[in-house]
């Protein structure tokens, strides 16, 4: 089927969902999340596939082997579409692009890009995006220099993340029940190629973890 927006149902389980994190929660409201969140998940990000990348849907359940909180199931739905990510929960529409997590090496070539002459690239870039109203943050983000760079840089805002994505969010409004929530994805989906391209090209994947003998 074709992908026709998220019904009202979907916000109202995640609401349910919020007050009551629970087995039996979930149990009795399985149907709903298949029907009504996950299918309408799935149709986007299937349509979304042949322009923008291979898609994957993030399982529901949260690890919580190393967390305080203990609730087994995420109160949002979220899939990464090529370099894309979109995400529903009771609160509306978000979606987005970038590298939250830089690994180390990644991380370096990162900030030797940000401080030579791409990071002039990087702040266009930035700067175009918030002309749509896309903003793009920093994570992780340092409390001072890094080491080895001058705290007067021009680019230091830049060089303290260690990582960053662009990001637009739409609060719960009646189109998110339509085929024009599919309309605001693919904005800004287009609209973050430009960053995606400059992060593929200077800083890209992690390097493979060395295999123990």
């Amino acid at each position: 089927m074709a992908f026709s927006g998220w019904p009202a149902e979907a916000l109202d389980f995640y609401e349910g969902l919020a007050a009551d994190n629970s087995k039996s929660y979930w149990t009795r409201h399985k149907a709903v999340y298949e029907q009504q969140v996950l299918r309408p998940m799935t149709e986007l990000v299937e349509e979304l596939a042949p322009e923008f990348g291979e898609p994957k849907l993030f399982r529901p359940y949260r690890d919580i082997r190393f967390s305080k909180d203990k609730t087994p199931y995420k109160t949002q739905i979220a899939a990464t579409v090529g370099s894309g990510y979109v995400r529903l929960s009771a609160e509306g529409l978000a979606a987005g692009a970038g590298l939250p997590h830089l690994a180390a090496d990644q991380l370096g070539r990162y900030r030797r890009a940000v401080a030579g002459e791409p990071g002039a690239g990087l702040d266009r870039i930035i700067a175009e995006l918030a002309q749509q109203e896309i903003s793009v943050v920093g994570m992780d983000v340092l409390k001072t220099a890094p080491r080895g760079y001058p705290p007067d840089h021009p680019r230091i805002g830049l060089l303290r993340w260690k990582g960053l994505i662009a990001w637009k969010d739409w609060p719960v409004e009646p189109w998110l029940g339509t085929r024009a929530a599919k309309d605001r994805v693919v904005a800004v989906f287009t609209a973050t190629r430009p960053l995606s391209a400059w992060l593929d090209t200077h800083v890209g994947p992690p390097e493979a973890p060395a295999r123990g003998r």
